[in-house]
């Protein structure tokens, strides 16, 4: 019998049988083998909406080794690079933030301040590796106690910065042997955050910080440790901390251990990536930035990002200049862009942008002039800082005060914003959110009891120790109009989202801030500007072949996000069945547990679920 399926081969392939063949046919009979001990009809890793996750435990420890070779005859059909030799990176590394080498930016000739900034072409080239946990790393506790109380393991913090610390941060953390305290809303007392806050409040006439909705979103630069970012959260608004990165220390590693929107980001020599108009109030508290140097540049970045009539909150020794007075310099150069000095007590410094566009073009105001309008096409993603007043000519100079008072919900926000955009937008915009409704109530239904569950299960785990996981931080990288974070809060659930419209996609990020969403600009080609371990969940949809169609790694894309994923971390990619098979083998090379769920609308999109092992 043997002899005559060689013979047959021969016929066919000729005498000398091609190697990857022979592979091919033992693998699949042992294959065949195994899975007809099966009594499912369910392909190797996949399942329909209506087969519930216990099915994986009747033949999943039967299938591991088929599923081995399978992945691994697989890879090569794909041509994906085997990786089964990985590069784990060294103890040095355990905090790694790609892009962000001050000493390889030295010798590169950066310095004057530029050494801090981004810089992913110096680090161009090097081969990935995956960032291990340090040795006493423990799951983050489960909001909202997780916000209170983090590992000192998890972040890299030494006793000597805490205690060299500014006197609001010491009265709001206690460190302990091995965990950081925070005071909570209630424990505060005078002086403390929830005053800071009522005086910030009453200074712009609003009655109370209770009534700080009307404020929207709020970019918190040199958040500290995410305290303010904390009681403004309670508050049901949206703060985003952002802060310059830290080698230890790192104001945004302990936010985002809290459970607490941040990202790394320096206003230093080049723009946000944040379209104009994007914050209703830019607030910086002790952040240690001269607003006054380079010319007024720094201003200008801020008047960019503010919308017409936010806020600019300053706080503390920031507002000390190197020409000795306190508020003077800055308030000569804020009338130059338009800004009103409107309150002032103490040591906090109010201004209020112009909602007059008019008012930049103005030779009474002079100096600044508005930028031109093909420079208000360009998207803002680390351009070098200009010295032109940017959305003056935009369609969405709506000033805030003319914001709908109602829900944050998509039909009121629509109201304001669907003016400014075209009928095709609009129902782009109400697919997307059904979409992603529909998404969570679906395939969601089937992720629910893995992942939300006070004692979550996974496929082939009878009886699981809680907890493996609590989400609460969660990433959306292909965020089109930010259908999946409004879809979250519509299902009721205790995360927030990180939503990053990818460069040369159509820019949708003014539609997802604009909600009261975080939302950021990136070049899935390039490491995302945050810590190691600081996400729960990490979900794309079509992320994947638009990547490929851009020629971008899959590969290094899926080593980022082993960085940035938490340890039993969840990741939910949905996209064409090619893209989704080579980030399946990937994820299984990488040692994520992966799986593919088929959906039964007869559509060719496929949903890839996979964990992080701890």
């Amino acid at each position: 019998m043997r002899r005559r399926l060689i013979k047959k081969l021969c016929m066919v392939f000729g005498p000398r049988l091609p190697r990857i063949w022979l592979i091919l046919c033992l693998v699949s009979v042992f294959v065949l083998i195994i899975l007809s001990g099966s009594s499912s009809s369910s392909s190797f890793d996949s399942v329909t909406l209506t087969v519930k996750p216990d099915i994986y435990a009747n033949y999943r420890r039967l299938k591991e080794q088929a599923v081995n070779d399978y992945v691994d005859l697989t890879s090569l059909s794909l041509g994906v690079s085997n990786l089964k030799e990985l590069r784990i990176c060294g103890k040095e590394k355990e905090h790694y933030v790609p892009c962000y080498n001050v000493s390889a930016n030295l010798l590169t000739g950066f310095k004057n301040g530029l050494e801090f900034d981004r810089h992913c072409e110096v680090s161009q080239g090097e081969p990935y590796c995956l960032v291990r946990p340090p040795k006493d790393y423990k799951t983050p506790l489960s909001w909202p106690v997780g916000r209170d109380v983090i590992w000192n393991e998890n972040v890299k913090i030494t006793k000597d910065q805490f205690l060299s610390s500014g006197s609001m941060t010491k009265r709001l953390m206690l460190m302990e042997e091995n965990q950081i305290s925070f005071h909570s809303d209630d424990g505060l007392t005078f002086d403390g955050v929830k005053d800071y806050s009522h005086q910030v409040a009453e200074m712009i006439g609003l009655g109370s910080d209770a009534e700080f909705h009307q404020a929207g979103v709020i970019l918190d630069v040199g958040c500290g440790f995410g305290s303010f970012g904390a009681h403004l959260l309670s508050l049901k608004l949206m703060p985003v901390c952002m802060a310059a990165y830290e080698l230890t220390g790192s104001q945004v590693q302990i936010s985002l251990e809290r459970g607490l929107p941040a990202i790394i980001g320096n206003f230093n020599s080049r723009q946000l990536p944040f379209p104009a108009l994007s914050y209703d109030m830019v607030h910086c508290a002790e952040c240690g930035i001269l607003w006054d140097d380079k010319d007024g540049l720094l201003l200008i970045e801020a008047d960019r990002i503010l919308k017409p009539g936010g806020y600019f909150v300053l706080h503390g020794s920031s507002l000390s200049t190197k020409k000795g007075s306190m508020a003077s310099p800055i308030e000569e150069f804020a009338r130059k862009i338009c800004w009103t000095f409107i309150a002032q007590q103490e040591e906090t410094f109010i201004w209020q942008k112009t909602i007059d566009a008019q008012c930049y073009s103005s030779s009474v105001q002079g100096a600044i002039p508005p930028c031109r309008e093909e420079r208000e096409d360009i998207q803002s993603y680390y351009q070098p800082l200009a010295s032109c007043v940017g959305g003056t000519t935009s369609k969405r100079w709506v000033p805030i005060q003319n914001r709908s008072s109602g829900s944050q919900m998509i039909p009121a926000e629509l109201e304001i914003y669907g003016k400014h955009c075209s009928r095709v937008q609009q129902d782009e915009f109400y697919e997307d959110f059904e979409s992603s409704l529909s998404a969570l109530r679906n395939y969601w239904s089937l992720l629910t009891p893995l992942i939300f569950s006070d004692h979550p299960k996974r496929p082939g785990d009878e009886d699981p120790l809680p907890p493996y996981n609590m989400i609460r931080n969660v990433m959306d990288m292909n965020a089109h109009y930010g259908g999946l974070n409004a879809a979250f809060l519509e299902e009721g659930k205790s995360v927030w989202v990180m939503n990053v419209v990818p460069i040369r996609a159509s820019n949708t990020l003014p539609v997802i801030l604009h909600q009261g969403f975080a939302g950021v600009l990136h070049d899935w080609c390039e490491p995302f500007p945050t810590y190691p371990r600081t996400y729960d969940m990490l979900h794309a949809n079509g992320l994947l072949s638009y990547l490929m169609s851009e020629r971008c790694s899959i590969t290094n894309l899926l080593f980022e996000m082993d960085r940035i994923l938490r340890p039993e971390g969840w990741v939910v990619l949905s996209d064409e069945v090619g893209s989704i098979e080579k980030a399946r083998t990937i994820a299984t090379q990488i040692r994520w547990e992966a799986r593919v769920i088929d959906l039964e609308n007869g559509s060719d999109q496929r949903i890839l679920v996979c964990q992080k092992p701890f």
